[in-house]
C-alpha cells in the first residue's frame, strides 16, 4: 500500500526498537523477522530463546541477530523491580513487582519505559485489556492528556479517494466532554502522522443546534474545549455525518462552518457509535480499517487483534515505531 511505504521511508535505518512480548507467537515471530530484514525495526524478542529459535529453525527463518530477551533469566531484574515499585508509588510492593513482571506484557512495557524499548506491539494473544492495562500504569498518558483512546485509519478500496481517521472506536465507552475534546486533538496528531491534513469534525445526530438534548450538548461543549486546546486546527461540531462530509449537505446545514463537507477525522460521541461506524465502512463501503492506533500515550504501545495475521503485526509494527519518532 502506497501508505505503509511512506511510512517505512520514514523509519527505514533509524533503528527503531519495538518489543514483542509474544515472540513464541509464530505471526509475531515471522513479522519480526521481515522488518528486521526490511531495515525498518530493530525488534526485542521475548520468550524462552530455546522456544523462539525452535520456531525458527521450523520455518527456516534467519533470527541470529534478533535480540531475544527472556524474562525468567534477566540480569537487570531487580533494577526492574526497583524501578517498577517507585512508578508505581506505593500501589505494588516488591513481591507483587516480582510477579507482576513475570507476565510478559508487563515485562515488555517496563522495557518501554526504562527506554530499553522505544514501542511495544501485543495482542495476538493478550487481550485489549490485559495490553493497555500495563501502559496505562507505567507508561501513562503525555502531560494535559487525561485518557487513552483507539483510532482506526480507514483506507478506501484501491486507495482511491481521500484516507479518514475515525476515534474513538476501541477504548472509551462514553467520554465526557472534556475527554471528547482530547480525543478530537490526539486524532488530529494521528492523522498527521499518515500525511493526512487533518480537518476534525465532532460527531452528533445535530448539525449546530438542529435537535436538542444532552448528548447534543456534550459534543457541542467538547468542540469548544477542543478549539481552546488546539486553536490551530480545524475543529468543529456537532455535525451529523451527513453534513462533515458532503459538501453539497454542508452547504444546506452548515454554510458557515469551514470544516463541515471537508471533515476527515471523524471524532464519535461514544464507543458505540464508533464502532459501528467503522465496521459499516468496513462491510459495505469495502474500507480497510487500520488499528485500532492507541493515542495519547507517553510512548507507543500498539494494539493486536487475536485474529491477527503476519501482515497486520508488520504493518502495525511499522506504525508504532512512526508513533515512536514523531
Amino acid at each position: 500500500m502506497v501508505m505503509f511505504k511512506s511510512l517505512s521511508q520514514k523509519i527505514e535505518g533509524k533503528n527503531v526498537k519495538i518489543v514483542y512480548p509474544e515472540a513464541t507467537d509464530p505471526r509475531v515471530l515471522g513479522a519480526a523477522v521481515r522488518l528486521h530484514s526490511d531495515k525498518l525495526v530493530e525488534p526485542i524478542l521475548l520468550g524462552n530463546p530455546a522456544e523462539v529459535e525452535a520456531i525458527a529453525t521450523e520455518r527456516n527463518w534467519n533470527i541470529g541477530d534478533l535480540t531475544i530477551i527472556d524474562p525468567n533469566n534477566y540480569d537487570e531484574f531487580d533494577a526492574m523491580i526497583a524501578s517498577f515499585v517507585e512508578r508505581r508509588k506505593g500501589k505494588n510492593t516488591e513481591e507483587q513487582a516480582r510477579e507482576m513482571l513475570r507476565d510478559n506484557a508487563y515485562f515488555g512495557t517496563m522495557l518501554v519505559y526504562m527506554d530499553l524499548a522505544d514501542g511495544l506491539v501485543c495482542g495476538a494473544q493478550y487481550s485489549t485489556g490485559d495490553t493497555v492495562r500495563p501502559a496505562l500504569q507505567i507508561i501513562k498518558t503525555r502531560p494535559g492528556v487525561k485518557l487513552t483512546s483507539g483510532a482506526f485509519v480507514m483506507v478506501p478500496p484501491n486507495n482511491d479517494g481521500e484516507r479518514l481517521i475515525f476515534a474513538d472506536c476501541a477504548i472509551n465507552i462514553n467520554p465526557d466532554a472534556q475527554s471528547l475534546a482530547e480525543i478530537a486533538v490526539e486524532s488530529a496528531q494521528t492523522a498527521k502522522m499518515f500525511d493526512i491534513d487533518p480537518k476534525v469534525g465532532l460527531l452528533s445526530f445535530s448539525t449546530k443546534g438542529s435537535a436538542a438534548s444532552p448528548e447534543v450538548d456534550k459534543v457541542a461543549e467538547a468542540t469548544r474545549i477542543a478549539k481552546e486546546l488546539a486553536p490551530d486546527l480545524a475543529i468543529d461540531g456537532e455535525l451529523q455525518f451527513d453534513a462533515a462530509y458532503v459538501e453539497s449537505v454542508a452547504d444546506k446545514k452548515a454554510p458557515e462552518s469551514e470544516v463541515a463537507g471537508k471533515v476527515n477525522v471523524f471524532v464519535f460521541p461514544e464507543i458505540q457509535s464508533g464502532n459501528i461506524g467503522y465496521k459499516m465502512a468496513q462491510r459495505l463501503g469495502n474500507y480497510q480499517a487500520v488499528g485500532p492506533i492507541l493515542q495519547g500515550l507517553n510512548k507507543p504501545v500498539s494494539d493486536l487483534s487475536r485474529g491477527c495475521i503476519e501482515e497486520d503485526v508488520y504493518k502495525v509494527s511499522i506504525i508504532t515505531a512512526n508513533q515512536a519518532i514523531m
